[in-house]
């Protein structure tokens, strides 16, 4: 049950939509533009040193925070391009103007909007958010929704079945480090069917009943907060590999279902990651 009452329920939820209108309006035109260029990062790298930021990710998180700044500036804020505000409600928005850069700078329709509001315990409310495709995903407070381009919709996961029946999806095929992949293969050869490359949609795709497990390494907390949020209200469990708590980052399960989760970190736990 929650513990916020109706008003700030409901104001949250109102928010997190403003929020991502705003995103929408501020991605969209760049998305597939000839001009964009890609700056890089340099960290937390996978995939030969490419981490790149562009000039639409400083613009979807300054228009996302400009809706907090209007509505709730008494919460804080935590952006993975513009750093940290300190707020004094409890609250914090945790945000990723674009998760999946590579995917966007590539033109692909995989890449998400991450919205997340987070108290001392973790995410209460999540919603990953695809302009381009018109979809939305959003769960906490009991609920778990998504709409899109064939209506609205309950979000419920598909529930436990064998490893063996699952479907699991990663971002980079290396997962990590040379350890942390070894371990995903080792899960990877006992599922039904693995995917690569999906990013925060993968998640969605898990809320909305669609695949059984992701597994990642080297998630930061704007990464995987929101995903929590959306998989947990839609009945999911997402964890570290480990069976901890997650929403700070690092290695994260997600799971449709016990079974799978259990049988997923049997096989993870075995194996030496550090």
């Amino acid at each position: 049950m929650s513990v916020y009452d109706d008003n700030t329920v409901q104001d949250i939820r109102k928010t997190a939509h403003a929020m991502a209108d705003a995103a929408r309006r501020a991605v969209l035109p760049f998305f597939r533009d000839a001009g964009l260029t890609a700056e890089n990062k340099g960290e937390k790298l996978f995939d030969g040193g490419f981490d790149p930021v562009t000039e639409a990710d400083r613009a979807v998180e300054s228009a996302m925070r400009g809706v907090l700044a209007r509505v709730r500036p008494e919460d804080g804020v935590l952006g993975e391009e513009l750093g940290a505000s300190n707020g004094h409600s409890g609250l914090t928005w945790v945000l990723d103007p674009i998760d999946g850069t590579r995917g966007f700078i590539s033109g692909t329709p995989t890449w998400g909007v991450l919205i997340a509001v987070s108290g001392e315990d973790g995410p209460v409310f999540g919603m990953i958010d695809q302009p381009y495709i018109g979809e939305r995903f959003w769960g906490g407070f009991g609920e778990a929704r998504m709409q899109g381009p064939q209506g609205a919709r309950a979000l419920g996961v598909r529930g436990s079945r064998p490893l063996d029946e699952a479907i699991l999806f990663t971002t980079f095929p290396e997962v990590g480090t040379k350890a942390e992949g070894a371990a995903f293969r080792k899960v990877a050869d006992r599922v039904r069917l693995t995917r690569y490359g999906m990013d925060c949609y993968a998640y969605a795709l898990l809320a909305a009943g669609q695949i059984d497990l992701v597994i990642e390494a080297g998630l930061s907390n704007y990464d995987i907060q929101a995903p929590i949020a959306v998989i947990e209200a839609a009945g999911g469990i997402v964890t570290d590999w480990r069976g901890g708590p997650v929403h700070e980052g690092g290695r994260a399960v997600a799971a449709a279902g016990v079974q799978q989760h259990v049988a997923a970190l049997q096989i993870l736990e075995k194996m030496p990651l550090d």
